[in-house]
């Protein structure tokens, strides 16, 4: 209650208690690891609060800014934005090691922070990579029971026994599983509902009129949708876009599935925008250890992960995406063009997991007795 400063402050304060009353009981640590800021506020004072107590050395695992982010809803001006500018500027000095996600926030980090920092590339864990057919095959059976794009394009002609799925099938006599003849392309762009959907469906609707439709194929976009604040309303939305060549899902998916949905994928598409310019999308990262190939939008440091025409394709406009797709999907599903490319230059990449890229990166910082 009372005035939303207020609530703010109330919150920022509970939260210290709690946070340091939860530090303070645990046994002593040698560092104390903030991963990942942003969130920091309270977290980055408390932890070095606690560190003081302990004797303890404080990591700070940067992936973006605090103050960033609050100021796509205040304004950078704002009060509270500069109050969040000053706090993550103080207390990220007095961290002893610091870790960053690009060589741009590196190199912002100590331009405008004086803040020494190493970068530790975001990795995919080990258990997302290509998923084999015997997998795809029964992930997408799952999913037909209860979505729509997943059953065969004819269901209503197949027998209630088949075992086929719009991507799909296995043979009756072999019993192996085989790509369905046929079969629509599976794009996939994860998303959690704040607002970027927005382009996408202007992307999806002039795609469907000037791409798809001369391509005559039915493509299947699948949103892996997690929770978030205008979830309804686009679903809302999606009910009524006039769309003939593109199918749309929305699929709840249990934490094991999605790993397995993205390795079954054709192509990602990544509409991260980072607010301050400087940090990566993890879901490409994700993507990119399925060995998917993605198409994603510009900003600053995109680069860093994204290699233009080498892994994947990078778009300013809905226009710029269109004119990508087409290229990609002339003559699919047949196994040659840029799509397969790009597949097979991920899979040659062979890159770092995030275990090995630790030990590779922050393990030299700490000393071989850590």
């Amino acid at each position: 209650v009372g005035p939303k400063l207020l609530q703010y402050v109330l919150k920022v304060l509970v939260q210290s208690v709690q946070l340091l009353y939860t530090f303070l009981r645990i046994d002593q640590p040698s560092y104390i690891l903030l991963q990942q800021n942003p969130p920091g506020l309270p977290s980055i004072a408390v932890a070095w609060v606690a560190g003081l107590w302990w004797g303890s050395k404080l990591i700070i695992d940067w992936h973006n800014y605090g103050y960033s982010i609050m100021s796509l809803s205040h304004g950078r001006s704002h009060p509270l934005v500069l109050v969040a500018k000053w706090y993550e500027k103080l207390f990220g000095r007095l961290s002893d090691y610091n870790l960053c996600v690009t060589d741009a926030m590196k190199k912002d980090l100590w331009v405008n922070f004086k803040i020494k920092a190493v970068t530790l590339y975001d990795r995919p864990a080990s258990y997302f990579k290509e998923t084999p057919l015997d997998l795809q095959h029964h992930l997408f059976m799952k999913l037909a029971k209860d979505y729509e794009p997943f059953r065969p394009r004819y269901y209503r002609a197949v027998s209630p026994g088949a075992d086929r799925s719009a991507f799909t099938q296995r043979d009756g006599s072999s019993g192996s599983v085989l790509k369905a003849r046929g079969r629509p392309a599976l794009l996939i762009s994860s998303t959690s509902w704040t607002g970027w959907e927005s382009l996408l469906f202007s992307i999806l609707h002039f795609t469907d009129h000037t791409v798809f439709s001369h391509l005559d194929k039915t493509f299947s976009f699948l949103f892996y949708t997690g929770k978030g604040p205008l979830k309804d309303y686009y679903n809302g939305l999606i009910q009524k876009l006039p769309l003939k060549h593109i199918q749309i899902c929305t699929p709840w998916l249990e934490a094991e599935d999605y790993p397995l949905l993205l390795g079954s994928a054709d192509l990602g598409v990544c509409l991260h925008k980072s607010s301050s310019g400087l940090d990566l999308p993890m879901k490409v990262v994700d993507m990119f250890g399925c060995c998917l190939p993605v198409c994603a939008i510009h900003f600053e440091c995109l680069h860093e992960l994204v290699k233009h025409n080498e892994n994947g394709l990078i778009f300013r406009d809905s226009q710029e995406l269109a004119k990508q797709l087409k290229m990609l999907f002339l003559g699919f599903p047949s196994l040659e063009g840029k799509l397969q490319s790009f597949r097979e230059n991920l899979r040659e990449s062979r890159q770092l997991r995030w275990d090995q890229s630790w030990d590779q990166t922050v393990l030299p910082l700490l000393g071989n007795r850590e």
